[in-house]
């Protein structure tokens, strides 16, 4: 169930982006635009309605292990898998500052979380902070008039659709298959955790999180193979900022979430490691090859089995 529940996830996150997209160009709205909102909120529907839907069913463990995991995946996973086939250059173009945000919201998230409860005021706070952002984003975009940031959603959806009918019909099955693969993924990782005899946190934050980092993990294999190696960081800092800030901020904002005191006391700190290890690798502008892509992966992996042996 939980396997078939992220199979759905995706795929309807997947059909309701493209459906929007096309749905947004018919509307002659800027490319800008599509990309920094719709593209960029609509790959995070899938962690977004499995949090909403876990905070709802009191699976705080589930909804949090989620996003934090998610961010340990896509520094340690995501960043590095790519690097097994060829090297990637941590030198993106003005990605300094993105990261700095990353670091911001990923510190005002853990302080948010070391009271042990994600209140519903916590939420609104994550989504004003993520509206500053994508607002900053604009203007920055504007202000330098760069074509290919306006275009950057391409490299995501390559391929929208034209037709009023197939729009629709992506749209609509999008948004039934996102509720359907939301609640057998919560479901599933339930009663997982049950039968395993883990916390919903060490599934949450391992299989869950894995699974829903797949199309970030897709993503920067495509661009590897498209020879453009150098926004998988750019991919990862984004994901990290949108899983805090929107996934998070929506989440927390339906529904108070609880805090289970291992994600205080260990994994929010893996968490700001990662980032703080994105934050070293762009600094000193450092090519991740093989050996440390290598590294990077075994560190996860030995992460993964602590997960279930503490």
């Amino acid at each position: 169930m939980l396997l078939a529940g992220l199979v759905i996830l995706l795929a309807g996150g997947d059909l309701l982006v493209r459906g929007a997209v096309g749905l947004a160009e018919r509307f002659r709205v800027p490319p800008l635009i599509i990309g920094l909102t719709i593209v960029a909120l609509g790959t995070s529907a899938p962690e977004m309605m499995i949090s909403v839907k876990a905070a709802l069913d009191n699976a705080g463990g589930i909804a949090i292990g989620n996003v934090v995991g998610s961010n340990i995946a896509n520094v340690f996973l995501v960043l590095a898998m790519p690097a097994l086939i060829k090297e990637t250059v941590c030198n993106e173009d003005g990605i300094g500052k993105n990261i700095m945000v990353m670091i911001g919201m990923t510190l005002v998230f853990m302080g948010m979380l070391a009271n042990g409860t994600l209140a519903r005021y916590d939420g609104l706070i994550l989504l004003v902070l993520l509206a500053l952002f994508l607002y900053d984003q604009y203007k920055s975009a504007v202000a330098h008039r760069n074509a290919a940031v306006s275009a950057d959603y391409r490299d995501e959806i390559p391929q929208t659709p034209k037709n009023p009918l197939v729009i629709a019909g992506l749209l609509i099955v999008g948004l039934v298959l996102l509720p359907l693969g939301a609640d057998m993924t919560v479901n599933g990782a339930t009663d997982i955790a049950r039968t395993w005899g883990v916390s919903e946190e060490v599934i949450g934050l391992t299989i869950v999180a894995v699974g829903t980092s797949l199309p970030e993990l897709a993503t920067s294999l495509l661009a590897v193979w498209r020879n453009n190696s150098s926004v998988a960081l750019g991919n990862v800092v984004g994901s990290n900022i949108f899983n805090i800030g929107a996934i998070m901020g929506v989440a927390a904002a339906i529904a108070p979430i609880p805090v289970a005191p291992r994600i205080i006391s260990v994994d929010i700190w893996v968490m700001l490691a990662a980032a703080g290890l994105v934050a070293f690798l762009a600094h000193y502008k450092i090519l991740i090859d093989k050996k440390i892509g290598g590294g990077m992966l075994a560190a996860y992996g030995a992460y993964t089995i602590l997960a279930y042996v503490m």
